[in-house]
């Protein structure tokens, strides 16, 4: 490879978006809080997956993708939760025992103020974690303000770039893809090349850390992998990559993001098989996979799953669902209070949708996540509102 092709390589390679980390690597201490926020970008359709199964309005509106009620020997009807919510059976051994076990609840009607039903502005709207009436930061994300008010809570996003969750945070924050290959970029002449061009430069420093936590991480990574293989194959996608993810939260990082995409289903949406039923398995195969390799350290950890918004809950004439508003959020970790719908709730009834077209949002998400994070780690008052600014903390006893 010559000098341009080398510098292209360089360039275009993962260790680069890590570039913007100055911090030398560290172990975290052992059983303090861990903190996961997993991002559904697409607006997942959270009606076939919570299923409302006591609403006929559930059954007349969706003529082809609904999935049944909860029976015993009907394998594609929905795992029973409660009187008025059953599961997707796709999730039935990944994120149903997580149930059985109360380490999992999750908060109907759920999510943000932002009404435009836009993916990429109510994306933002939240992970900028700001009242919409606020003349804030466009580079103000509340997970960079939350990493301000933590002390020896190190954080890192699962991502190719940072998000704007962790933007702003007045300290540089690592981020790292740990999608498909983890091995590292270039061997050591290549590093060394690399590291020599910043030589004498502002970003020396920056630099070769950079090229160094690719490198431990790769060598870190490719054993964790095999230990915890057994021999067997790993689940494909998700699953995999939170297998990897699990290695650095459990001995390096407490605080995380990662988002996953492909939840925009207008066409062909299906119910217990298709686009979502598939997105769904992926997803609750990779969650069980991050408990699984966590081993203690699940009790130490608290993960939430989001998205920006639901869908709409009648399908519509192409048997899929468009942009909605409310959806549900999930709480799940060894210690969280689990086995239970938290947060206000509505019945599922045609009189109750907003705008005759959604679930409503009757738990602002800005207002439960700071009530959770005042019960992870402790924050108070100020703190919190400096996380979410006007918020008004709900305490839903997740924890």
């Amino acid at each position: 490879m010559n000098r341009r092709q080398f510098l292209l390589a360089a360039a275009s390679a993962a260790t680069l978006p890590a570039l913007s980390f100055s911090g030398r690597l560290f172990a975290a201490p052992a059983g303090s809080p861990r903190f996961l926020f997993v991002f559904l970008r697409g607006g997942y359709d959270c009606n076939n997956f919570l299923v409302p199964h006591s609403s006929d309005f559930y059954y007349e509106s969706r003529p082809t993708i609904a999935i049944a009620k909860p029976d015993a020997n009907n394998p594609n009807a929905a795992l029973p939760l409660d009187a008025h919510w059953g599961m997707n059976p796709v999730l039935r051994d990944s994120i149903y025992p997580l149930w059985e076990k109360k380490q999992i609840a999750f908060i109907p009607f759920a999510g943000t103020d932002d009404l435009s039903r836009s993916h990429f502005e109510t994306q933002d709207s939240i992970e900028r974690g700001e009242p919409l009436n606020a003349n804030g930061n466009y580079r103000s994300g509340f997970l960079a303000r939350l990493s301000s008010q933590l002390t020896g809570v190190p954080a890192i996003a699962f991502t190719n770039s940072l998000p704007l969750s962790f933007q702003g945070a007045g300290k540089d924050i690592p981020n790292i893809s740990l999608k498909g290959n983890t091995k590292a970029n270039f061997d050591q002449r290549q590093s060394s090349i690399l590291a020599g061009m910043y030589r004498n430069t502002p970003l020396a420093s920056a630099a070769a850390d950079g090229l160094s936590l690719r490198s431990s991480v790769s060598m870190d990574l490719q054993k964790e992998m095999t230990a915890a293989s057994r021999g067997a194959p790993n689940a494909s996608g998700f699953a995999q990559e939170t297998q990897r993810i699990a290695a650095l939260m459990r001995d390096q990082y407490r605080l995380g993001f990662v988002d996953v995409g492909g939840w925009d289903t207008h066409v062909n949406q299906g119910n217990v098989t298709g686009g979502l039923a598939n997105n769904l398995r992926n997803l609750g195969n990779g969650l069980a996979a991050y408990a699984a390799a966590l081993g203690n350290e699940w009790n130490n950890t608290v993960v939430v799953v989001v998205s920006e918004f639901g869908r709409t809950f009648r399908e519509n004439g192409d048997r899929g669902t468009d942009h909605g508003h409310g959806t549900v959020h999930w709480v799940l970790g060894g210690k969280v209070n689990g086995g239970r719908m938290a947060g206000e709730q509505l019945a599922v009834t045609q009189q109750n949708l907003l705008q005759n077209r959604d679930y409503q949002v009757l738990n602002n998400y800005r207002d439960v996540y700071s009530g959770l994070l005042g019960r992870v780690w402790g924050l108070r008052g100020n703190q919190l509102q400096d996380v979410f600014p006007q918020a008004k903390p709900r305490d839903l006893q997740l924890v």
